[in-house]
């Protein structure tokens, strides 16, 4: 999908990007650059004045797309160079992931190094010539000459830039399908993982640090299968670490984007649907793998912010929260000494040393960036050693805090917010769905299985467009964007694990819809695999396939999970069939770096497996039935997947999956039907067999 909105004049000081949803474009509005949003207005004034084209992608939260903006874009001498020069084209990355995946390919290609604000300039055909990512002010002024000289001098240059991008581009797209994906590549990504693993401050490598919860998701699978107690440890080293340091929002909870360092500690300071999501999954699994209620702790309060502060009236969930407020990264969060004195009196000694605030501030080493004393509340030990150091019980300490934290809070509601992104992403939203339906059904809490219902109920209802698809993005009334990969294999996931939470059948008739409806519509016939977009979507420079699992999963590993998921619920062979070709089509660019592909190396564990299908018959209300589902939905199994045949009223569930017409309540009591590996067992209803059978007593 392109704007097209030729007939709008902008207001006087407004641009073009006034005419938008996107709140990054909204953001550059007031611009003195004249920009234009990504379409045929655009690239028509380009090909009509033979002018090359300045691509700026970027989003709304991102700290250095706000400091590119004021030092260059709201620079008048800055915008006369770039008008002059160029058209340009703003595109806020989280609205259309297929632009900024290709030309962020394009950037890692040129420069081996990516990151947003993304720079690239391009031909009015849109084939990038040059890229980069934040440019200062003042290379930028120099830069903007040199490149109009080359353009009207010397376009062969610019062409044979053109033509070699354009070559490594389509050879990356093509592929060759291999022969699959087994075991031996999963245990290659185990020990890279654990190759990389700092064992003192957890995570993966040095600095910066990202939570990649998808890599302690595999890891728990890992375990699970092997009990090798290293991947164990390795996911319980980072979620501790993470949860004490910096990088985790001890105030108002939830998490921040990344560690600038290795210690958790010096976050950056945006908040991002998808990290708390899953961040909310990997906290789950880890308390149904270990009992730890230190990790039921940090999932509920992730869910608290989340609820509270990142949730639509009307049920869907909101994007980002930013870094910056006051024109300062951070400011919104930290501390000075003096404050915590004024505010907490007597109390304010137990909080400095417990959170490690200094009096000069306690990360000095970014003074120029912040007010000078600000500090980062941390823990330096977990509540426990803590509690042990400082002779009290831990529920004590906790109770303190708690009351303290609460009165930091209130207060800290009263500064200048950091801004909301407030759109509304089908594919975040499909994550956050699928990590609330995880948490109700691992603690019980119906009232996540409520949210995670609401939301999914808006996004088939909100976003639906009129071929039947999804719009990938809703904000202020309007669905628009043509939807992606990630936006059904995303929705799927949760549509999945919400059927399961709450067993209404039409979860699992719409996650059906979408799955085929993804095969329909993005599946490569010729290589296997997914493309990123649709057949009915804009035609772009590349119809590109990403499996990469970066920041989130990638849409083919997600949805290669999905398939597996669904041939065991269903028993039609065709989805595994269809998952297995999946993995042929990445073969061997996943067999190159394993460890860069967790999520799609979790779903070849489930196919490799043991894995288990269990059908529990009997009456949704009864005590026993409700065990039955209780005692799974508590316990860390994670290639398996659960479907509840009502009796009296098993019509739909036998629809869709047939094998299920026979599996009766046995003597009107709940029964527990366990296939593993398609291999089924005698029915039971006594819960201890069940759990036997599956190998978890």
């Amino acid at each position: 999908m392109t704007s097209a909105k030729s007939d709008r004049v902008p207001p006087p000081g407004r641009n073009r990007l006034v005419f938008e949803k996107s709140p990054y474009l909204l953001q550059h509005a007031e611009n003195p650059v004249d920009w234009y949003p990504w379409g045929e207005e655009a690239f028509a004034k380009a090909r009509a004045e033979d002018k090359p084209i300045f691509l700026s992608i970027g989003y709304s939260t991102c700290h250095w797309c706000h400091v590119m903006e004021h030092e260059s874009f709201e620079d008048a001498d800055v915008a006369a160079l770039l008008n002059d020069a160029f058209v340009c084209i703003k595109v806020d990355r989280e609205e259309r992931p297929d632009i900024d995946n290709i030309y962020m390919t394009v950037c890692q290609m040129m420069t081996q190094r990516g990151g947003w604000p993304l720079t690239i300039l391009m031909t009015p055909d849109r084939k990038p010539f040059y890229s980069a990512t934040y440019i200062p002010k003042q290379a930028l002024m120099s830069m903007i000459p040199q490149v109009k000289q080359v353009w009207s001098n010397d376009r062969g240059q610019i062409d044979g830039f053109t033509a070699q991008i354009m070559e490594g581009l389509q050879r990356m797209s093509a592929g060759a399908a291999g022969a699959g994906l087994s075991r031996e590549v999963v245990q290659t990504a185990y020990d890279q993982l654990s190759d990389r693993f700092d064992p003192t401050d957890g995570g993966f490598g040095t600095a910066p640090k990202f939570p990649t919860p998808h890599n302690l998701m595999f890891l728990l699978r890992y375990w699970k299968r092997t009990g090798d107690k290293k991947a164990l440890e390795m996911v319980e080293t980072t979620l501790e670490r993470m949860r004490w340091g910096g990088v985790y929002d001890h105030v108002g909870f939830g998490f921040h984007r990344y560690s600038t360092d290795r210690k958790w500690f010096v976050p950056h300071f945006e908040k991002m649907l998808y990290d708390q999501a899953m961040l909310i999954m990997a906290y789950t699994e880890a308390y149904q793998a270990t009992g730890k209620e230190e990790y039921q702790r940090t999932t509920e309060e992730i869910i608290t912010y989340v609820l509270r502060d990142m949730t639509d009236p009307k049920g869907g969930f909101y994007s980002a929260e930013d870094a910056d407020s006051e024109g300062e990264e951070g400011r919104f969060y930290v501390w000075t000494e003096a404050e915590l004195r004024e505010l907490l009196g007597e109390q304010a000694d137990w909080v400095l040393g417990v959170f490690g605030v200094e009096s000069g501030g306690n990360w000095q080493e970014e003074a120029t960036r912040h007010r000078s004393g600000s500090n980062i509340l941390y823990l330096k030990h977990d509540w426990s050693e803590l509690a042990r150091e400082r002779g009290e019980s831990e529920d004590d300490l906790r109770g303190r805090w708690e009351t303290i934290r609460q009165r930091l809070f209130e207060i800290r509601e009263n500064r200048i917010h950091p801004y909301k992104d407030d759109k509304i992403l089908t594919d975040w939203n499909g994550l956050m769905i699928a990590a609330l339906a995880k948490a109700a059904r691992a603690f019980d809490k119906k009232e996540y299985g409520d949210a995670a219902k609401r939301a999914a109920n808006f996004v088939v209802t909100q976003m639906k467009d009129p071929d039947g698809g999804l719009y990938h993005r809703y904000r202020e009334g309007e669905a628009s964007i043509t939807s992606m990969v990630d936006d059904y294999a995303f929705l799927v996931w949760g549509l999945l694990e919400l059927y399961e939470t709450t067993f209404e059948i039409d979860y699992l008739k719409k996650a059906v819809y979408y799955n085929d409806y993804l095969a329909e519509h993005f599946w490569d016939d010729a290589s296997g695999g997914y493309f990123f977009t649709s057949d009915a979507g804009e035609t772009l420079i590349v119809r590109s396939k990403e499996v990469y699992d970066g920041a989130v999963p990638s849409g083919n590993s997600v949805a290669m999970l999905d398939l597996i998921r669904l041939s065991r619920i269903t028993a039609n062979t065709s989805y595994e069939e269809r998952a297995n070709e999946v993995g042929r089509a990445f073969q061997e660019q996943v067999s190159r770096g394993a460890s860069a592909y967790t999520m799609m190396m979790s779903a070849v564990d489930f196919i490799e497996g043991p894995s288990f299908e269990i059908v529990i018959a009997g009456h949704a209300q009864k005590s026993d039935t409700k065990r039955m589902k209780a005692e799974l939905d508590r316990r860390f199994i994670p290639s398996k997947v659960v479907v509840f045949r009502p009796e009296g009223g098993a019509e739909a569930l036998v629809e869709i999956a047939p094998y299920t017409k026979s599996q009766s309540a046995l003597g009107g009591n709940a029964t527990a039907y366990v296939c593993r590996n398609h291999a089924c067992d005698l029915p039971t209803t006594d819960v201890d067999k069940m759990l036997d059978l599956l190998g978890e007593r």
